[in-house]
């Protein structure tokens, strides 16, 4: 018995297909636009802002090695 033939006109009809969207980057993002954020996200923004100037927090390098550490399965 032989195995059966792969149909060579078949061109990887089973791979999903993403639909192509434009998508616009917003650059006029401004924590002053309070209506459509609840207060104490935008003091928690705003915090995070602050320490984020001063140099407080982790480099993403170091958290990507500590995350590998911890479980090394991902990657």
């Amino acid at each position: 018995m032989s195995a059966p033939k792969k149909n060579p006109n078949k061109k990887n009809s089973d791979i999903a297909k993403e639909p192509t969207t434009d998508y616009e980057k917003a650059t006029d993002f401004s924590i002053d636009n309070e209506e459509e954020m609840h207060p104490i996200l935008v003091q928690l923004l705003e915090k995070a802002l602050k320490e984020s100037e001063q140099g407080l927090g982790i480099p993403h390098e170091e958290v990507m090695l500590r995350i590998k550490e911890k479980f090394p399965f991902l990657k």
